[in-house]
């Protein structure tokens, strides 16, 4: 069956599940004081929704980009009215304005020394992700959470997305059939690239402090803005970056926590530029009772293949396909039974439900609930990213005790659960 034959339905209408998260704004009444820290083109996406939501006052923007940081300043009056003020250092916009709530949107890199000091300081977080570089920083974070009794929410939107809510409920009521395997995957076009002279750091920009607790590298013109995510010192490449939605779809799915065995392998074998994370790669997670897999490329994106995104559920009554732009889709195995298929309801710009999350995330304060991307669930799906990095970095597959949080007999693999800090930057404490 072609794709203009799927049967255009709602899930309520096919299988009696709701098609989006029943959220209420509870308690309008009070704004908190909100403050974001990484003011670039998703701490944008993010903020917006704060302010629509009329219950945030934005007190104090910092970014050690001023461009960006001005950029945003002239969002918020435009929007609100609020004049936050500006900073480079967010110590000092913690220390000075006592927000009480931060939203961490930088580069990967920061998140866990940023959001335990927001916690710290007494602050409520929202935290992109993934939620942290390596993974003994997730551990410290989800402790900083629990230690100070704040709530925290993980930007893994797709959690409240009406289609991936349905598509997931579909999945639990069994009618997909018994599921032995989960194949995620992103494939992109592109091709080998070229090399990029380093330069000096715009006078808008510093350097030394946008690079913080990593490594010092030149700086160069494809690492900021947007492109530090195929950079290994800053970020954890596609695995790490649109990897961690789909490995928590999976485990969204699963009552299993943690896969058991991970191995990783691949490579650079088109990409060419000053990029150094793989353009090519495939991991395989052995769970209890089913096996997931990985893959992505950097290149070849096609029309060949029905999708380019998303999780294939390989299940006994048919396969399910949970995706982005394209929704959700059910081929069952029987040929005469229909397939099934649901459209997606997403919000501009960028295809997102930030909103959803945002509302839940309030709620959350408000109630003292853990909300619906907690850190703990956060820390998890980054978690399989990181060990699929982690292997492809070893060479050879890991056992991962998931309760422990770290490698069975493997010292060598258990070192680099976490990484050195540089300069006046401590790695945080268990």
């Amino acid at each position: 069956m072609q794709r203009r034959q799927f049967i255009q339905t709602t899930a309520a209408a096919t299988v009696g599940l709701a098609t989006a998260p029943l959220i209420k704004v509870l308690g309008k009444d009070k704004k908190y004081s909100t403050a974001l820290i990484g003011s670039g083109w998703w701490g944008g996406n993010i903020l917006r929704c704060a302010m629509q939501s009329g219950q945030c006052k934005i007190v104090g923007l910092c970014d050690v980009d001023t461009t960006q940081l001005n950029t945003t300043l002239d969002e918020v009056k435009k929007l609100t009215g609020d004049t936050p003020k500006l900073y480079r250092d967010f110590r000092e916009l913690l220390a000075k304005e006592k927000p009480e709530i931060v939203i961490v949107a930088t580069p990967d890199h920061w998140h866990p020394l940023i959001a335990i000091a927001a916690m710290q300081a007494g602050a409520h977080v929202y935290v992109e992700k993934p939620v942290c570089h390596t993974i003994n920083e997730g551990k410290a974070m989800v402790k900083a959470a629990r230690d100070t009794q704040r709530i925290v929410q993980v930007g893994t939107h797709r959690r409240v997305s009406p289609h991936n809510v349905s598509g997931m409920e579909f999945l639990k009521s069994g009618k997909a059939g018994k599921i032995g395997s989960v194949r995620a995957f992103v494939h992109y076009p592109g091709g080998p690239g070229a090399k990029t002279p380093d330069s000096e750091a715009p006078s808008t920009l510093d350097w030394n402090m946008w690079c913080g607790p990593a490594p010092l590298r030149p700086y160069n013109k494809t690492m900021h803005p947007k492109g530090f995510r195929s950079y290994l010192d800053y970020a954890n490449g596609t695995l790490g970056d649109w990897g961690i939605h789909w490995m928590d779809q999976i485990l969204w799915w699963t009552e299993e926590k943690h896969p058991k065995k991970v191995y990783s392998t691949g490579g650079r074998f088109i990409r060419q530029d000053n990029t150094d994370a793989p353009d090519t790669q495939n991991v395989i997670f052995q769970f209890e009772s089913f096996t997931a897999s990985w893959e992505h490329r950097q290149y070849a994106g096609n029309e060949a293949e029905k999708t380019n995104i998303g999780c294939y559920f390989y299940g006994t009554e048919g396969t399910f396909h949970m995706g982005w732009l394209d929704g959700w889709t059910f081929y069952p195995s029987d040929t005469k039974k229909q397939i099934i298929h649901q459209d997606p309801k997403l919000d501009m710009p960028d295809q997102q439900n930030i909103a959803a999350l945002w509302t839940d995330f309030m709620n959350a304060i408000k109630t003292n609930k853990l909300p619906v991307c907690d850190i703990e669930i956060g820390q998890r799906s980054t978690n399989m990213s990181l060990l699929g990095m982690l292997s492809l970095k070893l060479g050879r597959g890991v056992d991962w005790d998931g309760e422990k949080g770290v490698i069975r007999n493997d010292a060598e693999a258990n070192a680099l659960l976490s990484r050195a800090y540089r300069g006046e930057w401590k790695y945080p404490q268990l």
